[in-house]
């Protein structure tokens, strides 16, 4: 419904006889998976070859159990798939079967010393769409015995990059590359029932289990917000945003309508980068540059926080907000990305946990992480600003997002390309990419356009796959009904005077 559809409603005088609505309540019950060490607990002193050989040994298992089930009465001329333990076990002539974590080896990957060199460089060279070259890209499999190379028409249908644990079967060939004539993949992970964990927690509290429930309403999906503080219009797309969502510039029954969005969810990229990092030619220039007292605006601007912060404060006292940070947003560049910090929001930090506060109730404004996973209305979410969907993307010919959302699930990483391509912390005692439980929903912002998809494991899982675009580019707001996981989508677009021309 638009707003010329809305006009008989809203040019109106006031009446008495408005309805009095109440938000729908929405179930809560966040999970704390990436959040890192505190303090000195946190360090960077461990190797990330750890990382590779930990979440190897997480999930071998499960790959082992679906490959043993797939060829375990598989025959070549009479001869029998036997499994290897290791790659450097591999023998040439023999069929079997072996466990390894995939590496691509491609020339035009990124490379520390290339960083390195371009300090030297007059102009550096534009960033890669793709990591992919012709003939030159090769495929590895890896534990930590050694490193086996993959070869076969076999893998051109198989959608791979590095970090991926998979199973191979084939034979080593003359050239002492693996001919690969088979594969299986981790697969989609356990699915929780819904309401399982709230209903557990509640058991293990001694409460009762709650037997019929209110039915729940909407969660509200939004991503690439990218406040800047320069664009009037970005303004205007804002408010129109908000006040969709407080039911301000609705009809009556637009209103009741959306007074059962329960929850909004920020997927990434609230903020614009307003203030690029500087060169170390230019980091120099100004410290050579007269110091200046008080604030200065080339140094810092505080317009984008602020002006996130007074959109967040407006919205608050009505629904509550689940927010992740992103790739421009003033949060760690490794992934996991910790929440933003309560000091970015003067108005609307009334709304979240005190530090010193010990309670598990989540708060109203809950700043999270990214990745980030919780239960909303008893479903089990799971989310990410984008990062690791958009290095998959390097890896890969497909143009597809929901392929690569697909895959990731079913590699059962979040952060396959981690720490490879994709910076991230060095986990030593375990893997936390690592999914361990399906998700219902699985949400990814930042993306080209809005797609979304259902998926189906072999043990009856079933995921939705939502793809959010940028809601500065297309002003799509998504709203998932908590009920049966339909998808709704609200776009709100602006005249601008170069349209009209």
């Amino acid at each position: 419904m638009t707003v010329l559809e809305n006009a008989s409603f809203l040019l109106q005088a006031p009446g008495d006889d408005c309805p009095s609505l109440e938000r729908t309540r929405s179930s809560y019950n966040p999970l704390r998976t990436f959040e890192l060490p505190k303090g000195g607990q946190k360090h960077y002193q461990q190797q990330y070859a750890d990382m590779y050989f930990v979440r190897l040994a997480q999930l071998k298992p499960a790959v082992e159990r679906i490959a043993e089930e797939a060829w375990d009465d598989f025959e070549i001329a009479g001869e029998k798939a036997r499994r290897v333990d290791r790659v450097l076990d591999v023998r040439q002539g023999e069929l079997c079967w072996v466990v390894g974590t995939v590496y691509m080896d491609m020339p035009l990957k990124p490379n520390i010393l290339d960083d390195l060199e371009k300090e030297h460089w007059i102009v550096a060279p534009p960033p890669r769409e793709k990591f992919i070259s012709n003939g030159q890209d090769s495929i590895m499999l890896e534990d930590e015995s050694g490193r086996l190379r993959l070869a076969g028409t076999f893998l051109t249908s198989r959608m791979l990059v590095t970090g991926c644990i998979v199973a191979v079967m084939g034979t080593e060939n003359a050239d002492g590359e693996f001919e690969v004539i088979d594969s299986r993949l981790p697969d989609l992970a356990r699915q929780p029932e819904r309401w399982e964990r709230d209903e557990a927690a509640l058991a293990l509290a001694g409460r009762k289990v709650k037997g019929e429930r209110q039915p729940a309403g909407k969660i509200a999906l939004v991503s690439g917000l990218e406040i800047g503080g320069k664009d009037a219009s970005e303004s205007l797309q804002l408010e129109l945003l908000k006040e969709f969502l407080l039911g301000e510039a609705s009809s009556p029954d637009e209103q009741t309508r959306v007074a059962g969005i329960s929850r909004l969810i920020i997927a990434g990229n609230s903020l614009a980068n307003a203030s690029p990092i500087p060169s170390r030619e230019e980091f120099a220039a100004m410290k050579k540059a007269s110091r200046k007292y008080g604030y200065d605006p080339s140094m810092y601007n505080a317009s984008p926080s602020e002006h996130l912060d007074a959109f967040l404060g407006g919205l608050l006292p009505s629904i509550p907000v689940t927010l992740l940070p992103g790739a421009s947003d003033p949060a760690n560049v490794a992934l996991p990305q910790q929440a933003l910090h309560p000091a970015l929001f003067p108005q609307s930090r009334s709304y979240t946990k005190l530090p010193t506060e010990v309670s598990d109730e989540p708060a109203w404004f809950d700043s999270v992480t990214n990745p980030w996973e919780g239960d909303v209305d008893g479903w089990r979410l799971l989310g990410t600003g984008g990062q690791p969907v958009d290095d998959v993307f390097k890896y890969v010919h497909s143009d597809n997002r929901l392929d690569m959302m697909e895959s990731i699930l079913r590699w059962r990483l979040n952060a396959p390309t981690a720490p490879d391509t994709l910076w991230s912390y060095p986990f030593q005692d375990g893997d936390p990419h690592v999914i361990k439980d399906c998700p219902h929903v699985y949400f990814v912002g930042n993306q080209p356009r809005f797609e979304t998809r259902v998926i189906e494991g072999t043990a009856a899982q079933q995921v939705r796959l939502i793809a959010l675009p940028k809601f500065c580019e297309t002003g799509v707001l998504v709203l998932l009904h908590a009920e049966t996981l339909a998808i709704e989508c609200v776009k709100f677009e602006i005249f601008r005077k170069h349209e009209q021309a």
